[in-house]
């Protein structure tokens, strides 16, 4: 078999495919655009939705990728078989309504056995297909594939709900007899089973069905092929590797954590080699993950982040490593993806720099797991318990990151077990809660036939003139019909030529009317998006009917058409301005380009500071007053790359694009309208910077006249604040401001002196009066006129004075009410806990709370309560 490293195999099928016609597609971001059914992209289909479901038509429909993926619903299982990972590369062909079961079935063969490509013996081939599926056998004969090395297999019928579906075709790759690993009578022991011996390295869908909303398969206008070839099992083919792990893809992080670890070696026991095989796995995930623009966070793509990130440390101590370590793994990761993701390399300084802090944030969250662990092993033997129930490991997995594994190693090691049924129990809650939150939307959309139809030719004119005469009605779709007149209502049209711009790349639609030749308006433009075809498909309400054929006026609403491009430019210089300010990883997360404001959403890992906030905000005026002209190029991506244009992951380029420059200050990609030079914006002002994800920032700002008024209403608010403080100068605000603060700070330190002295005084008399409950002792009392402060400094007098064996006191003014709650240490080890004492009594006050088992303290809203709770600790006090 041939020596081939990972990237000479990937790049080798990128360019059989492109001999077969194919266009290579890019990898797209992890991180999915415009798609709230996936967390990740977790294959090489899941960019080719618009595609297969109609709503773009591709320039090419045949394709190909290599796609990294993301996947984690079965992340347990990494580390422990030869090929789970979280990260994965999806080696794809694609044919959107082109090509079919021959073609994909005769190149699939060519690939993977002609000595001019992969040349693997075809006795070592197995192929299932979907029984009904007599084609797909037919094809695999001809070809040349034994009858008695294709299996028919029930499950060979790819369908993920809605939308387009199909039977399939596995293929398989016999590793031979030392990788058998069951008995030959084994009901798994064939292609196609649960099997260490013949590995599936490709599937090949036959997408010829619409799964349509009433449950039904119908045949598709178009029938799709989608493959996907899982880059690392095929690598560990031709490096004769027993795993995946043993190939060039993860062996660099594997020896480099080697290194670093107490003098253990890959190769010594399966328990170290599980920790090695997570923690390279995982450094790869989060390196290309967080160079993508995700960041490590408590909820969604953040939160698997973190978890990754955890789970690797948590091995890492089990290698002895009890240092940060795993930022140290950034730059190997990076060398072993060069070849096709050298952005990874570059960016490994940036994203080292996350990792490590938040391994150091992590390792202080480790020792406050340690510590709840400890605690729990001690409750647990104090009450001659034997098992760590499902949620408290649930918790010590979720939010101190220790897998349920390392629980129950050390729970073995104190004697106890752990509850694994309801810790599975807890993980299927959040796995269904996360489940739920990406329910919303279809996976992937019915095709609709009727737009993929439309082919005219269609010019958009919008950057050159916004007003068109004699623009000829070439289509019109009413009730999901084309039609040669319109009834009226809401139409969809296209013309041959259109001064309207086509939403697109965060800027909104132009507005504007539609005029008959005599001057009449018959319709209003009120939205404008792109047809599959890449026509702009205007949607009219309209006043009169209209007709096929006939030419009409088309004028854009210039007012609205000015404002949106005023904003548009401007997020042009804020985009570059967050990047000289924060720095080169800033990366554009999503727009919105409105005539009346803009937002920009970026990512970055931390907040924005106030002081970097007005200097980008200073940067982006500074632009706007250097009057710099705004020129725009057609060019190439590659001579507009050369250019420095500045590309993004969300979108794809074709064979033209354009180019916008502002000075030598900005240059990017983008298909957009703007101003001739940044006078014309006049003014910026940000509005609000804000997080609104895992790592990503969002700023919303205004432009010309809408920063205009901004400033207005400030300086109105000012004026009014300046003479409600009886300032007659705007400037000397500040300084009476200062001083008022300061009057406040001492009157609220004289305030707090003297309800101190007070519930001094007042404690005098409850200590007094201690009582008893059952075999202990209680002080109880209401404290008027304090607050939480002065109950926890009595509380604390209590406490060194060692008054009684339990402290209930209470305060309330108004509807809000406090109560705290003491155990002397003593009563603590009896099993006396401030924390249950504090939730039995706080429903009197219509409140709840908690804290520890020596002070704990609630909130409510009934004072009157007050004399309840306090009998209500006497009796729940009595009876223990």
């Amino acid at each position: 078999m041939k020596q081939l490293s990972s990237g000479q195999i990937r790049q080798m099928y990128l360019d059989f495919f492109q001999e077969k016609g194919h266009t290579i597609e890019p990898s797209a971001s992890l991180i999915p655009v415009d798609d709230p059914t996936l967390l990740w992209i977790n294959s090489g289909v899941a960019t080719m939705k618009k595609y297969f479901d109609g709503s773009v038509v591709p320039k090419n429909p045949r394709m190909t990728s290599s796609q990294k993926s993301i996947r984690t619903n079965d992340i347990e299982n990494v580390g422990k078989t030869p090929r789970h990972h979280t990260l994965f590369e999806m080696l794809g062909n694609f044919s959107v309504g082109d090509y079919f079961k021959k073609e994909a079935i005769t190149w699939a063969y060519e690939l993977l056995t002609s000595p001019k490509w992969f040349g693997w013996d075809p006795d070592k081939l197995y192929m299932t297909v979907y029984p009904k599926d007599k084609d797909a056998k037919m094809y695999w004969e001809k070809v040349g594939v034994a009858p008695d090395h294709i299996i028919e297999i029930e499950d060979n019928f790819w369908d993920i709900g809605q939308g387009p579906s199909g039977p399939d075709s596995e293929i398989f790759y016999d590793r031979g007899k030392d990788f058998d690993n069951l008995a030959p009578d084994d009901p798994e022991n064939y292609p196609g089973g649960e099997n260490d011996r013949w590995l599936e390295v490709w599937n090949i869908v036959f997408s010829q069905f619409n799964h349509t909303p009433q449950d039904t398969y119908e045949p598709l206008p178009r029938k799709n092929i989608d493959t996907g070839m899982g880059l690392e099992r095929v690598v560990s083919i031709f490096q004769h590797a027993r795993t995946n792990f043993e190939t060039d893809l993860f062996l660099p992080m594997i020896r480099k954590t080697e290194e670093l670890s107490d003098n253990k070696k890959y190769d010594t026991n399966k328990k170290d080699n599980e920790a090695f095989r997570i923690i390279a796995d995982h450094a790869r995930a989060i390196t290309v993950a967080i160079g993508d623009g995700a960041l490590p966070s408590n909820v969604g793509r953040g939160y698997v982040i973190r978890r990754l990130i955890r789970r690797a440390i948590v091995n890492g101590q089990r290698l002895g490593i009890n240092e940060a370590f795993l930022y140290k793994l950034v730059p190997v990761v990076g060398q072993t993806l060069e070849s096709y993701y050298p952005d990874v390399l570059k960016q490994k300084d940036y994203i080292a720099k996350v990792v490590r802090s938040e391994e150091d944030r992590f390792n202080e969250t480790l020792t406050d797991g340690l510590k709840l662990f400890n605690q729990v092993v001690k409750d647990a033997k104090a009450n001659h318990q034997t098992t760590i129930d499902g949620p408290t490991a649930f918790k010590l997995y979720d939010t101190y990151g220790f897998p349920v594994e390392l629980t129950e190693e050390e729970a073995n090691d104190a004697g106890l077990s752990v509850d694994k049924p309801g810790f599975e129990v807890e993980m299927q809650k959040q796995k269904d809660r996360a489940r739920k939150a990406r329910s919303g939307a279809k996976s992937m959309g019915v095709q609709r036939d009727l737009l993929i139809e439309i082919k005219d030719p269609s010019e958009y004119v919008g950057y050159d003139t916004l007003d068109v005469d004699h623009a000829e009605l070439l289509e019109i779709v009413e009730n999901e019909k084309l039609v040669d007149h319109s009834k009226g209502g809401s139409v969809e049209v296209i013309f041959d030529r259109t001064p309207f711009y086509a939403e697109m790349g965060g800027q909104v639609a132009d507005r504007g009317v539609v005029l008959d030749e005599e001057g009449d308006k018959v319709a209003d433009v009120v939205d404008v998006q792109h047809a599959p075809n890449g026509q702009n498909l205007h949607t009219l309400k309209t006043q009169e009917p209209l007709e096929k054929g006939k030419t009409y006026h088309l004028i854009v609403d210039k007012l609205f058409h000015s404002r949106v491009e005023k904003n548009h430019t401007a997020t042009h210089l804020l985009d570059q301005s967050l990047r000289n300010v924060l720095g080169g990883h800033t990366q554009q997360a999503g727009s919105l380009v409105e005539p009346n404001y803009l937002r920009f959403d970026f990512n970055h890992f931390g907040q924005v500071t106030d002081e970097d906030l007005q200097k980008v905000e200073d940067m982006v005026n500074r632009q706007i007053f250097n009057e710099i002209d705004v020129n725009t190029v057609v060019t190439d991506p590659k001579t507009g790359k050369k250019m420095g244009a500045i590309a993004l992951f969300s979108e794809k380029y074709g064979d033209k694009v354009r180019v916008v420059s502002i000075g030598d200050f900005s240059v990017e990609f983008c298909g957009g309208t703007h101003v001739n030079n940044t006078r014309d914006i006049g003014l910026f002002k940000i509005v609000s910077e804000s997080g609104v994800g895992a790592g990503v920032r969002r700023i919303e700002a205004v432009t010309a006249k809408d920063a205009f008024k901004l400033l207005n209403d400030h300086e109105k608010e000012l004026k009014q604040i300046a003479g409600d403080l009886k300032v007659t100068q705007i400037k000397d605000t500040p300084k009476r401001v200062d001083q008022l603060l300061g009057e406040i700070k001492d009157l609220t330190q004289k305030q707090q002196s003297l309800e101190a002295k007070l519930a001094g005084q007042q404690a005098q008399n409850v200590f007094a009066d201690k009582k008893t409950a059952g075999k202990y002792s209680i002080i109880t009392g209401i404290i008027k006129d304090a607050g939480m402060d002065q109950l926890r400094q009595l509380a604390d007098t209590w406490r060194s004075k060692h008054l009684s064996d339990v402290l209930v006191l209470g305060t309330g003014s108004g509807d809000k009410a406090n109560l705290i709650v003491a155990v002397a240490d003593e009563q603590i080890k009896a099993g006396i806990k401030a924390g249950d004492l504090i939730k039995s009594i706080a429903g009197n006050i219509k409140g709840g709370g908690g804290g520890r088992p020596n002070m704990a303290q609630a909130g409510g809203k009934d004072p009157a309560g007050l004399d309840k709770a306090m009998s209500a600790a006497v009796d729940w006090l009595a009876n223990k």
